[in-house]
């Protein structure tokens, strides 16, 4: 037995809601610290490293790995609204839905606290180390969604709702197994529909379309010093 071997062994969970857990937790963290990382280059470049396109399908390709990471272990929800759907749909139950949003949020949190952690010099270079949340120098914007001034209340929950629908029925479609999709393209599908969100559905309002990609990092955002606005 070899020392990987011999360490699987002695981290192994026999609670399956525990192991489940852990691969949401894990895997949303995974996704937020890569999907905010390349919002941190689009944004701390002022838009010279990344067009808005590459920010769409950067964000879909960690979506990809992320998921194959923990399909075989929790179905690799990573988002609320997904869990909740599949509740509504019977396909997991109201313990497992709830531990799944807990782990999913607490993900969240800590994904953004790894990229803040990675891009801190350039973020203080940027801002001069006064943490805005609106202006030329905001650098909230890394971590969560903001809307445009454009957008009225009732807009946003109309955005909100259609990028949400669309992601949760994409998600279902691909997932359904009268589609015959084979386990291991999935997540290569739902990385190109995430893609597909962003070049969609992203002028508005940032195409949060997940409540834990939202509020863990914008309860991270509030921790590190950006204030109470961040929830205006």
């Amino acid at each position: 037995m070899n020392l990987v071997d011999r360490l699987r062994q002695k981290l192994n969970i026999g609670n399956e809601l525990y192991r489940a857990a852990l691969a949401e937790l894990f895997c949303t963290g995974f996704l937020l610290f890569g999907g905010c990382s390349v919002n941190a280059q689009f944004i701390l470049s002022q838009r010279r490293t990344n067009e808005w396109v590459c920010v769409a399908v950067g964000w879909g390709m960690v979506l990809l790995f992320a998921v194959q990471m923990g399909f075989r272990i929790s179905g690799a929800h990573l988002n609320p609204a997904v869990s909740f759907f599949l509740f509504t749909q019977g396909k997991i139950n109201a313990l497992r839905f709830i531990v799944f949003v807990v782990a999913q949020n607490i993900g969240a949190f800590f994904g953004a606290l790894s990229t803040f952690i990675v891009y801190y010099d350039a973020i203080s270079h940027f801002d001069n180390g006064t943490r805005y949340v609106s202006g030329p120098r905001a650098t909230a914007n890394i971590f969560a969604t903001y809307p445009q001034p454009h957008l009225s209340t009732f807009g946003g929950v109309i955005d909100q709702v259609a990028g949400t629908a669309v992601l949760c029925l994409g998600v279902a479609a691909i997932t359904d197994r009268r589609n015959r999709i084979p386990p291991f393209l999935q997540p290569s599908f739902i990385g190109v529909l995430l893609g597909v969100l962003g070049m969609m559905l992203a002028m508005n309002a940032g195409y949060a379309i997940n409540p834990a990609r939202d509020f863990g990092p914008r309860l991270f955002t509030l921790c590190a010093g950006y204030g109470w606005r961040v929830f205006r």
